[in-house]
């Protein structure tokens, strides 16, 4: 695997976050256990620079996100997030919200990078703003999903009720956040909340198996499948239209491997591709 293109001394993991490379994979692991990894301004600020370093880090194409120990995240975290904030000068208070919101949906909704969210555990509040931020999301069978804020005499904030809104229906999604009931990893499949769910021994194994299929396909290819869908979603069918042409014509400019050269070569002169069965072959 090649070296990295960052001073491995900068790395900024290490306290709240910690990270491991296998395989052209990043796991990158919220590391405060025993607060079942609830995201304090610390881990907020951690996984912000976390992500700006693997965003050019060239030891990984796939970035999976996951938790230590028995939960995914608790969401926020109350005492140091919340009441510390509370009581800290408007502009501390302001800063610890950027922060959070810098890296749970504004840097992964456009990440450059295929994200995965492996939900391994408990995922309460805060933490469903990242988890439906990350391009694809799995589930163990027996994680616990909870919009829990109304139970403590708030409403979801953090953008939370804007993602559950996203992936889920309407109706399934303003139940939960007025019940502040809970739903398992098979639930939240049936829901939209994530892509698929698994028993949780197998869940890395899955989640690996997932992560090697993108390293298959084109990095270009995908970044630009990924953000175009994602700004479609909120334009007409005639903006969108002309938005995908041109996001389809960027990606030829752009495609250092020449993806779609290679694939039409491979599929019409090699007779060695099909393109509804596999991917291109890609350079080594």
């Amino acid at each position: 695997m090649a070296q990295s293109d960052t001073d491995t001394a900068a790395e900024p993991w290490g306290k709240t976050i910690t990270v491991s490379f296998e395989d052209g994979i990043a796991w990158v692991t919220l590391n405060r256990p025993e607060k079942r990894n609830a995201m304090s301004p610390q881990l907020n600020e951690e996984m912000l620079a976390t992500l700006d370093v693997l965003e050019a880090d060239t030891r990984c194409g796939v970035v999976v996100i996951t938790g230590a120990g028995e939960s995914w995240s608790a969401g926020m975290d109350l005492k140091e997030y919340f009441r510390a904030t509370d009581k800290a000068p408007h502009v501390k208070k302001m800063q610890a919200y950027r922060a959070a919101g810098a890296w749970q949906w504004r840097r992964l909704l456009h990440y450059y990078k295929p994200t995965i969210a492996m939900v391994n555990g408990w995922c309460f509040g805060g933490a469903f703003t990242p988890m439906i931020a990350c391009d694809i999301a799995i589930a163990a069978d027996e994680a616990v999903f909870g919009a829990s804020e109304i139970n403590w005499g708030i409403i979801p904030g953090g953008n939370v009720s804007k993602a559950m809104g996203v992936v889920m229906n309407p109706r399934k999604a303003l139940y939960y956040i007025m019940s502040g009931e809970t739903f398992t990893g098979k639930e939240a499949a049936e829901l939209g909340v994530v892509t698929e769910s698994v028993p949780k021994a197998e869940l890395r194994a899955r989640t690996t198996e997932m992560a090697k299929m993108l390293l298959g396909k084109s990095p270009a290819a995908l970044r630009q499948a990924k953000i175009a869908f994602k700004y479609v979603s909120e334009m007409t069918w005639d903006e969108a239209n002309d938005y995908l042409t041109a996001k389809n014509e960027q990606l030829m400019l752009i495609d250092e491997e020449q993806g779609r050269s290679k694939g039409l070569k491979q599929f019409l002169d090699d007779k060695t591709f099909r393109p509804g069965l596999q991917a291109y072959k890609r350079p080594a």
